[in-house]
């Protein structure tokens, strides 16, 4: 018999000595093996301790040792193996349909320095009436936007038909039926000139090169929703040179675009990009205002 707390240590030994990659919401073994075993056992991720040294059920343990071995063998990322995903505590439903959610762009709609009283960007929420998401994958920025801007509207499209099916369910699920509308398309063609207070977008800018470097754990995520192209920055640049179309006088956009920077910088060099600070840095997201993409275009 072991106890909830001996398993995620037994299971992080285990998943340790795998020499597995993380990045997909997790950062160590341990990590891992908790959101493993919790989501597995259907625990919420904040579970006391009385409960981790609640005695396992032989259902319970066998439960967790099938995810773990399954986490091995597989290589798949956790959030496939249980079917869910979290961005700021929330919950979403994830499968091998679209990328498991990571983007920092939910961290900085929620952070005081970009949404919120004195916010060097956007000081009142209430504002931002009309946000749209490009390259939406599950839905979750989408989803997020509704929770940060209360009176928003939000269209939220992507190229993938498979992915748009995932999204909608997220979106059924938070009950924003009449919120998110969903599209199907290459980023801005289905919108037929609407313009917008925000635009959020986390695009595909995996360069071509690493591509073919990538670990098993993130070969099992949808191509199309990774690959920026050659240099990455495909999609970005497309973005950056329709977005001032779709923008409101004073809108403005946030793009993730991880390591592209220089290559970025490089094909825009007139672009007054501002680099916002997140947990991992502060080059791989930007800001800009329909009035800097408009003078420079």
């Amino acid at each position: 018999m072991r106890t909830l707390r001996d398993a995620i240590g037994q299971a992080a030994k285990r998943l340790h000595k795998a020499k597995l990659v993380y990045g997909h919401g997790t950062t160590d073994a341990l990590d891992e093996a908790a959101f493993l075993a919790l989501e597995g056992l259907g625990l919420p991720l904040d579970v006391t301790d009385r409960k981790l040294d609640k005695l396992l059920t032989a259902k319970q343990q066998a439960r967790i040792d099938k995810l773990i071995s399954a986490r091995i063998t597989t290589r798949k990322p956790a959030a496939y193996l249980v079917g869910r995903a979290y961005i700021q505590g929330i919950p979403f439903r994830i499968d091998e349909r679209v990328i498991v959610p990571r983007s920092f762009i939910g961290e900085l709609l929620f952070s005081d320095h970009v949404v919120g009283p004195g916010a060097a960007f956007i000081s009142e929420p209430k504002t931002i009436r009309r946000v749209l998401d490009l390259c939406t994958g599950s839905g979750c920025l989408a989803i997020l936007a509704t929770l940060k801007f209360p009176d928003a509207k939000v269209d939220a499209v992507d190229l993938s038909d498979d992915a748009l099916d995932l999204a909608k369910l997220n979106v059924t699920d938070k009950k924003l039926g009449r919120r998110v509308k969903l599209h199907q398309g290459d980023l801005f063609a289905p919108l037929k000139g609407k313009k917008y207070d925000l635009i959020i977008t986390n695009p595909p800018y995996v360069t071509a090169s690493s591509m073919r470097r990538l670990p098993p754990e993130y070969r099992h995520e949808p191509r199309l929703a990774l690959l920026g192209g050659a240099d990455g920055m495909d999609l970005v640049k497309r973005i950056l040179k329709g977005a001032s179309n779709h923008l409101t006088p004073g809108g403005a956009m946030i793009c993730e675009i991880g390591a592209g920077r220089k290559t970025l910088e490089r094909a825009f060099p007139t672009l007054p990009f501002f680099w916002l600070e997140t947990a991992h840095g502060s080059d791989e997201v930007f800001w800009l205002t329909r009035e800097q993409l408009s003078r420079s275009s």
